[in-house]
């Protein structure tokens, strides 16, 4: 019944902002913000413009509001919208511009510990994905959190799908460090008590 419920409930906020109306427009922002909000800082690593794309974003999403035909989710629909205002703004500054091909790297790591992830929170994992370049981050968070292959990466950053896989390695190798350090760090703090 709470499924229906919320279904409908969605399904009225949706018609709600087709009609313009300032309530559904409220409620459907203060239900996406914070998500949306930690997917703009995800990609631009700054909280002022961050809040910027939030804006951007929801502006976005209330004049394209129309294009949302109903199939699929809506927040899967009004994430896309951020992504993608996200990557505009990041291509408008040239943060997409530092990629490097794959042919310029051979020392690919193919042996991944993944309990390591399970001692470190993920505020801990975020932390260590922002300290990324732009580049590696973003195409980190395209592959990995947004689950887009590397043709639809290259398609949308407009790069070589190779560029993509190299610039998702690299960053991967990266954070398995940065993760690695922060592992050390706990167990040494914890050693000293």
């Amino acid at each position: 019944m709470e499924l229906r419920t919320a279904i409908t409930d969605e399904q009225q906020l949706i018609a709600g902002c087709k009609a313009g109306k300032s309530w559904a427009q409220k409620r459907v922002y203060e239900l996406h913000a914070p998500a949306m909000m930690s997917v703009c800082v995800r990609y631009v690593n700054d909280r002022e413009t961050a809040r910027d794309l939030l804006q951007d974003g929801f502006i976005k999403l209330f004049t394209k509001i129309d294009s949302y035909s109903g199939t699929g989710s809506f927040g899967g629909w009004i994430r896309r919208i951020f992504v993608t205002t996200a990557l505009e703004y990041l291509r408008q500054n040239d943060a997409l511009k530092q990629s490097e091909s794959i042919e310029e790297y051979s020392n690919y790591i193919e042996n991944n510990d993944v309990g390591v992830l399970e001692k470190i929170s993920v505020d801990d994992l975020m932390a260590c994905i922002s300290e990324l370049s732009d580049g590696y981050r973003i195409i980190f968070n395209l592959y990995a959190i947004e689950g887009y292959s590397h043709a639809e990466i290259a398609e949308i950053l407009n790069i070589a799908e190779a560029t993509s896989r190299s610039q998702f390695m690299r960053a991967r190798r990266i954070l398995q460090k940065n993760v690695q350090s922060l592992i050390g760090q706990d167990h040494a703090k914890q050693y000293k008590q």
